[in-house]
């Protein structure tokens, strides 16, 4: 009996990746198509096999357990600790903060995937040219904090994600026409606001008005009405 199990990093519960008895064997279902069998189970003594197209759902450490019944001495079980390494996924950058003069802001920077974590590393591009930033960035989050910014400071900003397997980069742009732009819309956005409380409130003053003055016409011709309705009064002469 040859049995192949996998525990994931941070992981007690076994995957099963490969099972062999009496000439019968079951490939774990996470392995399918791409485990294969290095030698014939059952006749020889090795118990190898492979796996391709990694992942790095892969690592972890495989436990290799077999069993030659009845003899059950000597040592039946082996382990081997499996890395898979991943280059860093395309990062995403992003801005936080009022992009003003004196202001402080925060530039982000992070790839979803990469094995071993990627570290990060801003820089400001200049004509073509990689410059030292201003900022107090930390290399394993992709945080870097700008404070009281400059416009000397505005710029492109580069943000490489690199470990032993490569590196992904990813460029953003910090200048004052950003916060310009967010001030514009929320100008534009309170002038509609103010404009629609302009209509609404001529909408119920000119309803107001119109069912007001209905309302005193309705009350004249209703007067008029029980004038005529009231007959002539006849003069007695003695």
């Amino acid at each position: 009996m040859v049995q192949w199990s996998l525990y994931p990093w941070g992981s007690e519960t076994p995957v099963q990746v490969f099972f062999y008895q009496s000439g019968k064997y079951v490939i774990g279902q996470h392995f399918k198509d791409r485990l294969n069998i290095l030698s014939k189970m059952g006749s020889s003594m090795n118990a190898s096999i492979s796996i391709s197209n990694m992942q790095t759902t892969d690592a972890g450490t495989y436990t290799c357990d077999v069993h030659n019944f009845p003899d059950i001495e000597g040592t039946t079980e082996a382990n081997i600790r499996v890395h898979v390494f991943e280059k860093p996924s395309h990062p995403y950058c992003a801005v936080h903060g009022d992009v003003a003069t004196g202001h402080l802001v925060t530039l982000t920077c992070h790839s979803v995937q990469g094995s071993p974590s990627p570290t990060y590393k801003w820089t400001r591009i200049e004509q073509g040219i990689s410059k030292q930033v201003m900022g107090i960035a930390n290399e394993n989050t992709g945080i870097m904090n700008i404070r009281n910014i400059s416009q000397f400071e505005f710029g492109t900003y580069q943000c490489n994600a690199s470990n032993v397997v490569g590196f992904s980069i990813c460029t953003i742009d910090l200048n004052s026409e950003m916060n310009d732009a967010a001030i514009a819309g929320a100008v534009i956005g309170a002038l509609l606001c103010v404009a629609f409380i302009v209509l609404l409130v001529w909408f119920v003053a000119h309803h107001l008005k119109k069912k007001k003055h209905n309302a005193a016409k309705a009350s004249a011709t209703q007067a008029a009405v029980n004038y005529k309705a009231v007959p002539p009064q006849e003069t007695v002469s003695e």
